[in-house]
């Protein structure tokens, strides 16, 4: 589950998180934590559960580091000093965990919200607690420098984010780590308003229904393949009627408010950034499985008033939270450099060590990257790069890629859609979200598993004759139609490796549970709603066998195509059950159609569509 992931990337997972004793308490001869728990009081008199972690030993001031959490707090000190937080730990802080309002032992209720609202001197949000702790921890814990940061990832990431909306004046240094500031355009729990079913269905069940972190039980038996018990289930509303009968709120207020409406756009926190007061390192995954687009978006939002230069990025090929391991590949593909070490000993460190210690150089470089394919460390003046050029790959109708633009746009390629015969997002069986270690690295698997479908349209270039550079954001437009009234479209972006990639013996592949001779690598993933082409607040019809422009947005990308690969593009309808299926009949609610709504429907991917490239030349 989701808590285990988050516990990871800070390096707390092999500690219990459950209660803990209420004072101060010495940890083992030779440990490098004492431990400390007490409740900190908000402005309307909620107290929240905290941990303090402080080295053992260590007489000198130092700065407060500060994660908030809804996933537990630490119940003891950890023996040693985790791998997550060796490089921090040389220079020293003083680590605090905090439970957010109404987790665990925290007072009050923990609904999800991130909506900035508080009104008076008693209103509170996130960020109206995440400044008052800040100021309690300045004032009340021995031995501080006065400096505080805020660090986490995922959703203590968004909890680290969300405090620049307020920033208390002690809070010199901020990293928000897959965080997140829209959950209806993106990340965990929709794609440009389509639901990730299979996803939501676990976390929010183990987030929410209770704060133990229990897995969904899917009525008493965890399926072998959840692809199948999906498809039984029928529409998404039954999730809830026949399962979760309103004990997970959030998954509730979804199916009640499909549309992009006041719901979740009074929730999109970054609307309340003001000017960038607080250094403030972001860092994403190109390959995160859960919150891939919302670490860019605080980023850009921030960009629009950073005039002293605070606001930077790191990327690299990382799933969810990676980037606290060595990280030596991606998936499968292994390319043999220890890009996380990088990021904890070079960029996260020096960043917290200057701005809380006033240690070292000043870090420099808006925007780090590793790039894949060349597998090396990059930086950039600002993000988007500069010096890339949008370049055009057409799908042609025979089958090809080719940058040259077709001569007839009247070509089209056709498939059926089936609804009850949907793509399955990977290789069945598909077992639950955690803890799968499939689902971790889902987005950089071989896609030759789809490759044969014949829902599935597949377009390849001849091998490229020399290396291409791809460092920008990515997009795709489909000139496509259906015979339906909604629909889905996904595009896909894939290096196809050489058949000779990777010499292998006979018989022997080691670790690999296939070769890797033409492993159909994902670079860019996404679905667009049809539904919502005209306008994300009103969802509206398509007419049918109308060929209509399907812009579908592809993230920001960081990657070489190198000579002898060929790229590939794939297009299908459906991508389940990580993507609840569209009936293909249009209904005022999606997620409460009926079974007839359910049907067949012929696609057509025409001439004109095509993936535009940022080309670095």
């Amino acid at each position: 589950m989701k808590t285990f992931l988050s516990a990871l990337a800070v390096g707390a997972a092999a500690l219990p998180m459950t209660a803990a004793p209420a004072q101060p308490q010495a940890a083992a001869a030779a440990a490098p934590f004492t431990y400390q728990e007490v409740m900190v009081p908000m402005r309307d008199g909620a107290r929240l559960q905290t941990v303090i972690l402080r080295p053992a030993g260590e007489s000198g001031k130092l700065p407060i580091l500060v994660q908030r959490t809804p996933y537990g707090v630490p119940a003891q000190a950890p023996g040693g000093i985790p791998q997550a937080w060796r490089y921090l730990m040389e220079d020293g802080y003083i680590l605090v965990f905090q439970n957010m309002r109404g987790q665990f032992k925290s007072d009050g209720d923990f609904t999800m919200s991130m909506a900035l609202d508080a009104k008076g001197s008693k209103g509170v949000d996130e960020a109206t607690d995440s400044y008052d702790s800040v100021d309690w921890l300045v004032k009340n814990v021995a031995g501080n420098n006065g400096n505080v940061g805020m660090w986490g990832v995922s959703y203590p990431g968004y909890a680290s984010a969300v405090a620049l909306a307020r920033p208390h004046p002690a809070l010199k240094a901020v990293s928000p780590q897959a965080a997140w500031n829209d959950w209806w355009i993106n990340d965990d729990l929709h794609r440009y308003g389509a639901m990730r079913l299979s996803y939501a269905t676990d976390w929010l069940f183990a987030l929410q229904n209770n704060d133990q972190g229990e897995d969904f039980d899917y009525g008493g038996k965890a399926p072998v393949d959840s692809y199948d018990w999906f498809l039984k289930l029928g529409a998404v509303e039954n999730l809830d009627k026949l399962y979760f009968k309103g004990s997970v709120p959030r998954l509730t207020e979804m199916i009640e408010h499909p549309d992009y409406d006041a719901f979740w756009k009074t929730q999109r926190w970054t609307d309340k950034l003001g000017r960038t007061t607080v250094p403030t390192l972001h860092v994403a995954g190109y390959w995160d499985q859960e919150d891939p687009l919302g670490t860019w978006k605080i980023y850009e939002k921030m960009e629009e008033q950073d005039p002293d230069g605070l606001n930077t990025i790191v990327a690299g090929p990382w799933a969810h939270g990676t980037w606290h391991g060595a990280g030596s590949d991606v998936g499968y593909v292994k390319f043999g450099h220890e890009s996380g070490t990088d990021f904890m000993r070079d960029i996260e460190a020096p960043f917290f060590a200057y701005w809380l210690h006033g240690k070292g150089a000043k870090p420099t470089g808006e925007a780090r990257s590793f790039q894949s394919g060349s597998w090396t460390w990059k930086s950039y003046a600002k993000w988007p790069a500069p010096g890339a050029t949008a370049t055009n790959l057409y799908l042609q109708s025979d089958g090809s890629l080719s940058f040259t633009a077709p001569a007839d746009a009247a070509q089209c390629r056709d498939y059926v859609s089936d609804p009850a015969n949907p793509v399955p997002f990977r290789e069945r069986p598909i077992s639950r979200t955690y803890p799968s270690q499939e689902w971790r690295w889902w987005e950089a698997a071989d896609q030759r598993f789809v490759d044969h479908r014949p829902d599935v349209l597949s377009y390849v270039t001849a091998p490229l004759e020399a290396d291409l550079t791809v460092t920008g954001d990515i997009t795709a437009t489909l000139m496509a139609s259906t015979s339906g009234t909604d629909s889905d479209f996904v595009v896909k972006l894939i290096d196809v490796l050489p058949d000779d990639y990777e010499p292998v013996k006979a018989g022997a592949l080691g670790d690999y549970p296939r070769t890797m001779n033409g492993y159909q690598f994902p670079i860019a993933m996404e679905v667009r709603r049809g539904r919502y082409l005209q306008s994300f607040e009103k969802a509206t019809a398509l007419t049918p066998n109308k060929v209509t422009a399907w812009d579908v947005p592809l993230r920001p990308h960081d990657h070489v195509f190198k000579r002898g690969h060929r790229i590939m593009v794939q297009v299908q309808s459906s991508w389940f059950p990580v993507i609840d299926r569209n009936p293909q009949t249009f209904v005022p609610n999606i997620y409460k159609a009926r079974p007839a709504d359910f049907q067949k429907a012929t696609q057509r991917v025409c001439g004109g569509s095509r993936i535009t490239l940022p080309v670095m030349r």
